[in-house]
């Protein structure tokens, strides 16, 4: 009779002590002769960039609004001063300089809403209410006529209002368009499915730029006689449509992902089409496509910039108009940077929100 020979396995070392500022940069750090190497060439190229970066930036800048300390500061310290100058430019566009505080109010109210509509608490059937308020609100603030305040045109909307207002709206009305877009792709009906894959290939398969130009001077051509259409709204048409095509393939890419048994489970169950799409399956589609939905959010909040090729002058088209001025226009790279930290800010906001987003959906899903 054969006996099993069970040799005792020797116990395992304990982790080597990871607590204190030295064994936490050793092993970040100093993994390895590779990692060492390359925090080694980091901290150089650091040591090398960062004293003239600081000098121009910080140490030798002019922040005052002086043209003449300026030019005399050139090639030495940055001319911050450009901002303070034609910051209100930059920010309004050429909406009238004494009514600049509606527009003020105006972009305050909808950043405040779209911060609340980022926290799960607010997610309410009331939320949508809200939106349709604050746009009603932000467009009487912006064009005026009513209460006393001036008339302003749209054609003079400009700057960060613009902006917001641009890549919210076209953000907003084409998140439901690109789910019905997407359903209607995987539809069973061939006219309802080949609608959806005309629409989505024809506008991805050209520019912005394209699209833009159409809806502003194509579009207007198709339309009876004497009727005409603002540009702004012609430009929101463009900018959402294109949005609603990219997002329909995010989130048909989420709706593949789910397994076809929950579907089939679904159907056992009694359960209608619009009840299974409902309660099964975009909840699971959108959770899963998190990452790649906020991605296209970043990209539409970032093509506004092309609103310019219309004549509408959001945040970079503001920055070139206040730069216009021959006094100022040495000074470019200061204004561009401003622009440039705000763009950063919004679209790191909405990155550091998608991995938040993303960990708080998949709390009860995540592998340990």
């Amino acid at each position: 009779m054969n006996h099993a020979v069970f040799t005792p396995i020797a116990p395992r070392q304990p982790p080597a002590n990871q607590v204190g500022l030295l064994p936490w940069l050793r092993s970040r750090f100093f993994d390895g002769w590779a990692n060492s190497l390359l925090t080694l060439l980091v901290l150089a190229l650091l040591a090398w960039a960062l004293p003239p970066l600081l000098n121009w930036t910080v140490f030798n800048a002019v922040v005052q609004p002086d043209n003449a300390a300026c030019r005399a500061a050139e090639g030495v310290g940055a001319c911050w001063g450009v901002v303070a100058e034609k910051g209100r430019l930059i920010l309004f566009g050429r909406y009238p300089y004494d009514e600049q505080w509606r527009p003020l109010i105006a972009s305050s109210l909808l950043v405040t809403l779209l911060v609340l509509s980022c926290l799960r608490s607010f997610w309410r059937p009331a939320l949508v209410l809200a939106w349709v308020a604050v746009y009603a609100v932000f467009y009487l603030l912006m064009k005026g006529g009513v209460a006393g305040l001036t008339l302003v045109d749209t054609e003079r909307w400009g700057g960060l209002p613009l902006t917001l207002l641009l890549s919210s709206v076209s953000l907003v009305v084409a998140f439901p368009l690109a789910i019905l877009l997407a359903l209607g792709r995987q539809s069973k009906l061939p006219a309802i499915r080949t609608l959806c894959v005309i629409f989505i290939e024809f506008v991805r398969g050209v520019p912005l730029i394209s699209v833009l130009f159409m809806a502003s001077f194509i579009l207007p051509l198709f339309m009876p006689q004497g009727t005409k259409i603002d540009v702004l709204v012609r430009v929101l048409i463009g900018m959402t449509l294109f949005t609603a095509a990219y997002l329909a393939e995010v989130i048909r890419g989420g709706l593949q992902a789910v397994p076809k048994g929950q579907i089939e489970a679904a159907h056992s169950l009694g359960l209608g089409y619009w009840q299974i799409q409902r309660k099964i399956v975009l909840p699971q589609a959108l959770r899963l496509v998190v990452p790649s939905i906020v991605n296209t959010f970043i990209g539409a909040f970032k093509d506004t910039s092309l609103v310019t090729i219309v004549s509408l002058y959001d945040l970079t088209g503001a920055v070139q108009l206040a730069l216009g001025d021959a006094d100022w226009r040495k000074f470019f790279i200061e204004g561009q940077l401003f622009v440039a930290a705000i763009y950063f800010i919004a679209c790191f906001a909405m990155s550091r929100y998608s991995q938040w987003l993303e960990g708080h959906l998949n709390t009860g899903t995540r592998r340990q």
